[in-house]
C-alpha cells in the first residue's frame, strides 16, 4: 500500500489553512469574496427546490404506503437491488374475508349473498388502487428521487468545491496582501549591510502570491461557471417535474374514476336486493310497478285485501324467519327470527313476496328474509 507522506502533508496544510480562512470570516476578521446576485438567487431557488422536492417526495410515499414498515421494507429491497414481492392491498384483502365469511354463513341467504357482492366490488377497489400505486410510484415518484437522489447531489458536490475554491481565493488575497503591506514597510526603511536585502525576498514573495492568486482566481471563476450552468438547469428540474405532476394527476383521476364505477355498481346490484333499510324508501314505487304489470292479473297488488286472500289447497310451504322484519303497512305481516311460519303465493303477487300467515295473523313477507323448508 503506497503511502504518500507529501500528498497527506499537503491536504492537511490545505484543510487548515482552509479552516482559518472560514473562521476569520464568520468573526470578521477576514474579507469573503461575495458572488454576485443572481448566482445568489440562484443557489437560493435550487435550495428551495430542494427542499420542497423532498418534502412532496416524503408525503407522497406516505399518500401511496401509509405503512411505515412497508415503507422501510420496500427501502430494504431497493437498496439490496431486488423485487419486491407483490403485497396485497387492504381492499382487497377486507373482499377476501368478506367472500370467506359468506361462504360460512350461506351465499344463498341475503346477508352471504350481499357479502358476496360488496366482497367482489372492494377485490376490485384494491386491484385499481394497486395499479394507482404502480403508475404514481413510476410517473411522479422516480423522477423526484432520481432528482433526489442524482442531480442535486452533483449540485452540493459542485457547490462544495466552489466553496473550497472561494476559501482558497481568499487566502491567497489575504496572503498577497500582508506580502504587499511588509514590502511596503521594508522600502521604507532599507537595511543596506544585509548580505541580502530584505526587500528583495519580500518582492519575491509577493510575486509568488500573486501568481498564487492568479492561479486561485482561474479555478474559482472555472469552477464558478460549472456551478452556474447546473443552477440553471433547475429550470429544466421544473419543467421536469411539472410533466410527472400531470401525469400523476391523471392516474388519481383515472383511480378515482374507476372507484366511482364499481362503487355505482355495487349500489344498483344492491338496490335489486329488498333489505330493512331501503324498505321504507322503496315501498311505494315497488307497488306501483307491481300493479301496472299485473293490471289484468285476478289479484291486483294495489287492491290486495289480506284478510281476503285464501290459503290454496296444495303449494303452501313452511319457512323458517332469518331475520327480524318490522312490517311497513297493514298489509305487511312483522317477523321474528327463528320462527316458523306457513308461506304461500297468489296469482299476480310480486315474486319478491309471498304471503304468510302465523297464527291467525297474516301479511305479505319478503322472500329474502325466509329459508323455505322442504
Amino acid at each position: 500500500m503506497d503511502f504518500n507522506v507529501k500528498k497527506l502533508a499537503s491536504g492537511a496544510g490545505l484543510f487548515f489553512t482552509r479552516a482559518v480562512q472560514f473562521t476569520e470570516e464568520k468573526l470578521g476578521q477576514a474579507e469573503k469574496t461575495e458572488l454576485d446576485a443572481q448566482f445568489e438567487n440562484l443557489m437560493s431557488r435550487a435550495d428551495c427546490t430542494k427542499n420542497w422536492t423532498e418534502r412532496i417526495y416524503r408525503q407522497t410515499e406516505v399518500l401511496l404506503q401509509p405503512n411505515p414498515s412497508a415503507r422501510i421494507e420496500e427501502f430494504l429491497y431497493e437498496k439490496l437491488d431486488r423485487k419486491a414481492p407483490s403485497r396485497i392491498t387492504n381492499a382487497e384483502l377486507l373482499g377476501q374475508y368478506m367472500q370467506e365469511a359468506a361462504k360460512e354463513f350461506g351465499p344463498v341467504t341475503p346477508y352471504g349473498y350481499t357479502l358476496i357482492e360488496v366482497g367482489e366490488c372492494e377485490r376490485r377497489l384494491g386491484a385499481a388502487e394497486r395499479e394507482f400505486l404502480q403508475t404514481s410510484a413510476i410517473s411522479f415518484l422516480t423522477p423526484l428521487r432520481n432528482f433526489l437522489e442524482g442531480d442535486w447531489k452533483t449540485i452540493s458536490k459542485e457547490r462544495r468545491l466552489l466553496e473550497n475554491l472561494r476559501l482558497d481565493l481568499d487566502a491567497c488575497k489575504a496572503r498577497l496582501k500582508k506580502a504587499k503591506v511588509a514590502e511596503a514597510k521594508a522600502a521604507m526603511a532599507p537595511d543596506f549591510q544585509e548580505t541580502r536585502p530584505r526587500n528583495y525576498v519580500l518582492s519575491a514573495s509577493a510575486s509568488a502570491a500573486e501568481h498564487e492568486l492568479r492561479v486561485a482566481q482561474t479555478e474559482f471563476d472555472r469552477q464558478a461557471e460549472v456551478t452556474r450552468l447546473l443552477l440553471e438547469g433547475i429550470s429544466s428540474t421544473h419543467v421536469n417535474h411539472l410533466r410527472c405532476l400531470h401525469e400523476f394527476v391523471e392516474a388519481q383521476a383515472a383511480y378515482y374514476k374507476r372507484c366511482h364505477l364499481h362503487m355505482q355498481e355495487l349500489q344498483k346490484e344492491l338496490g335489486r336486493l329488498p333489505n330493512a333499510f331501503a324498505l321504507n324508501s322503496t315501498h311505494s314505487m315497488a307497488t306501483a310497478v307491481s300493479a301496472s304489470e299485473a293490471i289484468n292479473s285476478p289479484v291486483e297488488t294495489d287492491t290486495l285485501k289480506i284478510e281476503e286472500v285464501q290459503a290454496p289447497a296444495t303449494g303452501t310451504r313452511k319457512a323458517k324467519v332469518l331475520y327480524d322484519y318490522d312490517a311497513a303497512d297493514s298489509s305487511e305481516l312483522s317477523l321474528l327470527a327463528d320462527e316458523l311460519i306457513t308461506v304461500y303465493t297468489v296469482p299476480g303477487m310480486d315474486s319478491d313476496w309471498l304471503v304468510g300467515e302465523r297464527g291467525n295473523l297474516k301479511g305479505k313477507v319478503p322472500v329474502t328474509y325466509l329459508e323455505l323448508l322442504s
